[in-house]
């Protein structure tokens, strides 16, 4: 086969398509550790609040923590799909664009879970 044809054949193999999903998941694993850590650990800022902060926490924790974790649960699926993907000449946009969006899905959970929380004021 020419050089020629390899290089526009969509069901090339590509060397190095395992670069963007390595690099996607050691930033999107340790992201994700510390927005299931700041989820999990948020309550204990209501420790001290009186019946009414307490209730209006609990109001939007409830609604919070759920959002938080399918927003982790997103994120981990779009990893693992850009580690699924073959290594194609066809999927390099596909598996880049996944393996971007895998972090960015967690910082914009955690601003949204940090937007629907209701932390009491000192």
């Amino acid at each position: 086969m020419p050089m020629n044809d390899a290089v526009n054949d969509p069901e090339a193999r590509v060397t190095g398509g395992w670069v963007a999903p390595l690099v996607s998941t050691l930033a999107t694993l340790p992201l994700g550790f510390v927005a299931l850590l700041y989820a999990g650990l948020s309550p204990m800022a209501c420790d001290s609040c009186d019946e009414a902060e307490a209730d209006r926490f609990d109001a939007s924790f409830a609604v919070a923590f759920p959002t938080a974790m399918t927003g982790l649960l997103v994120a981990l699926a779009l990893l693992i799909t850009s580690w699924a993907l073959p290594r194609r000449a066809r999927h390099v946009a596909r598996r880049v664009g996944f393996a971007l969006a895998a972090p960015l899905t967690v910082v914009i959970t955690m601003i949204a879970f940090a937007a629907l929380l209701d932390t009491p004021t000192r």
